[in-house]
């Protein structure tokens, strides 16, 4: 299965030096367009030499800079398509009858999700949901809103001050001024991404709040104000894409959350229970 190259990133980061570094961050925070511009307006961009942005598309695996800018357009043309243009071309041929396809990518997807994301990764947003120190928020667009629900559901029970947003966006725009620079937003995001999701994920940066944005491996633009990006894959024969591989690392993290809150979640989970 071919990497996206945000995965490659993902996968590469901790090995480049600080040019390549900085090169790879700017293309991150407006992924994919600066890698469609010329070197020079990609390095002009990242603040870093011509020739430090061909070594990191030589690391990344290219052979030169147009196979790189390749690879960009058709991650961009994936990025747009529809449910109908799926249903015209989709991802694989539905032979072997009806489930056989469909379970194969599924479980393709979750071997690849987790493959591009580290353990490290993981931990690290584990423990920012864990902290006491503010509050949790969790929004989703039309489709990945039940991720968020489902994921509020569960913080709600080991921790205090976790709030699921639902409803217009105007509600969410309201909740904005309870939000500061201790709060985590997580957004879920996946093609075609949703504008008034990318508008609240700016305010909300502007404001301070820490972002953990899950998204596909084609990155939604949110990915430029997020602190800690997942990018599970999505694509499956189907017109509609899959959310199962980022449901599986919801509950990854739900599980780690759990462990490093286990004496207060354990004694919130009996006054829960004693309430009830």
């Amino acid at each position: 299965m071919i990497s996206s190259i945000a995965e490659l990133i993902s996968d590469r980061i901790g090995a480049m030096p600080a040019g390549e570094r900085r090169a790879a961050q700017t293309l991150i925070a407006n992924y994919p367009l600066t890698g469609l511009k010329t070197v020079a307006e990609f390095s002009t961009a990242a603040g870093v030499s011509s020739p430090t942005i061909l070594r990191f598309v030589a690391r990344l695996g290219f052979q030169n800079y147009p196979e790189f800018q390749s690879a960009l357009q058709d991650e961009l043309a994936a990025q747009l398509q529809s449910p109908a243009s799926r249903t015209l071309n989709p991802a694989a041929p539905a032979s072997g009858g009806a489930v056989s396809p469909m379970l194969e990518a599924t479980l393709d997807n979750m071997r690849e999700t987790f493959r591009h994301l580290s353990d490290r990764q993981l931990a690290d947003i584990a423990t920012k949901l864990a902290e006491r120190r503010g509050k949790t928020f969790l929004i989703g667009g039309r489709f990945t809103d039940p991720l968020a629900r489902y994921m509020a559901a569960h913080l709600a029970i080991i921790q205090p001050d976790v709030y699921h947003l639902a409803g217009q966006e105007s509600i969410w725009r309201d909740r904005l001024i309870d939000m500061g620079k201790r709060d985590v937003l997580v957004i879920f995001d996946i093609r075609r991404y949703q504008e008034s999701l990318v508008r609240f994920a700016e305010k909300a940066h502007q404001r301070g709040v820490q972002i953990v944005l899950f998204t596909d491996q084609w990155l939604s633009p949110i990915a430029r104000f997020a602190r800690h990006v997942i990018a599970g894959r999505t694509a499956v024969p189907s017109a509609w894409d899959s959310s199962a591989a980022l449901f599986v690392v919801v509950e990854t993290l739900i599980g780690a959350v759990t462990r490093q809150l286990e004496a207060a979640g354990a004694k919130r989970i009996r006054d829960l229970e004693s309430l009830r």
